[in-house]
Formats: C-alpha cells, structure tokens, sequence
C-alpha cells in the first residue's frame, strides 16, 4: 500500500470535570502553553501531511483565541466533533482529502508523546497493517468474579494501550464508514471489529494521558527532562 502521506487526528473533547476546573483539560497550562499546543507540535515534527484537531463545536472559538494569544501558528485543521469519542473519530477521517498514507489518532491530551513513538508507530504500520502503541502494567492484577470476590491474574499477559494508534488511512475510513455501533473504547476495537489484526508495539510509560491535576504535574517534568 502507499504510505507516502501521513496524517494525524488528535481528538480533543475532554472536558475539566476530574480536574476541578472550569476549563477543559486540553487547555489547561502547561509549561506556558495549552495542553493541546504541545501535542500538535510534536506531530508537526514527524512530516505529517495535515493535522486535524477535532474539537467540541462549543470550543473551538476559544481554541481560536487561544492560538492568536500564544501566537501558535503551527497549520492544523479544526473539525467538529460529535457526541462520542468515536463519532468525533470519525468526523476526523473523513475530513482527509486523500485517502492514502498512515494516519495517527492520538488523545490531544498526551503531550509528552516521544518522537521516535510516533516515527515508530508510522514504521510499524506501514509493515504490519496498524500499530497500537502499548506498555506492560507494573502493578499487580486482579480480576473481579460476579460474586465481588477477585482473583490474581498473570499481568504479563496484560497491555496497557495508549496513543497513538495509526493505520492505512483508507482500510480505517473504510472501517468507521461501515461500523454501526460507537461503544468502543478505542479506534483499535473498531479495527478488530471489522476483522483486521490488531499489532502492538513498545509503547512508553512517559506517554501519560492528562486526567487528573497530578497527571498536569507530572507531565511538567517529564517535558523538562
């Protein structure tokens, strides 16, 4: 398949409930910039073609303020999301003008995202069909039976998935278009569910999704360092 274009499609349409604030996680401060500036910038690094944030219909005035007062001139296109993160997903994909290449979809909310976990994810997928970024648990496992009781399970038989995920931007397309349910948890799900393998590949603990006000300092650091 061609794989000459890369996209990404950071979906951003969380809101600042776990947070305790007002303002939507993606734009909290984050060493001086808005969550969200971060994570598009380090994909403006990997040679993407386009990037298309999705954002909530009620945020993206703000999201152009935003821009105009950090002066974040990086190109990126912003569409509508809908009421799921799947439909949000998708409005995203069928956004891209050329269905070719790769195309990354990643939580606008990782910032800390390392470079060589995107370059590796587009090398990955371009020979194994997609590429799920994943790490092993640390802690201990345990699994809750129907009668409240739990059971230790073999951690080691376990991934903890992250983003980004990326695939043949036509194959996934093809897949949201088709899929008639939206209660998946990720767009790996959706790709299992059309009949497609899913593949993994070494993931990075550092790579954080921003829930909660300690997940916000932590990602200071691991930026710093």
């Amino acid at each position: 398949m061609n794989s000459k274009y890369r996209y990404a499609v950071i979906v951003a349409g969380g809101s600042g409930s776990r947070m305790a604030t007002e303002i939507p996680k993606q734009f909290l401060l984050l060493n001086g910039l808005p969550v969200l500036m971060h994570t598009i910038t380090k994909f403006s690094q990997c040679g993407c073609e386009a990037i298309i944030v999705v954002l909530p219909p009620s945020q993206i005035k703000y999201w152009k303020e935003l821009c105009d007062q950090y002066r974040f001139s990086i190109g990126h296109e912003v569409v509508e999301g809908g009421n799921t993160r799947f439909d949000s997903v998708k409005n995203g994909l069928l956004s891209i003008k050329i269905r070719e290449g790769l195309v990354a979809i990643h939580d606008g909310v990782r910032p800390c995202v390392n470079l060589s976990i995107i370059e590796d994810g587009y090398q990955h997928a371009q020979k194994e069909g997609c590429a799920i970024a994943a790490v092993r648990p640390k802690d201990s496992l345990r699994l809750q039976q129907q009668d409240g009781s739990t059971v230790s399970v073999d951690r080691d038989k376990y991934h903890c998935v992250q983003t980004p995920q990326i695939f043949y931007t036509n194959e996934i397309i093809k897949v949201y278009e088709q899929t008639t349910t939206n209660h998946f948890t990720d767009d790996a799900a959706v790709y299992e569910s059309a009949g497609f393998k899913v593949s993994l590949y070494e993931g990075d603990y550092r790579n954080i999704k921003i829930t909660t006000p300690e997940d916000l300092l932590l990602a200071a650091i691991l930026l710093n360092s």
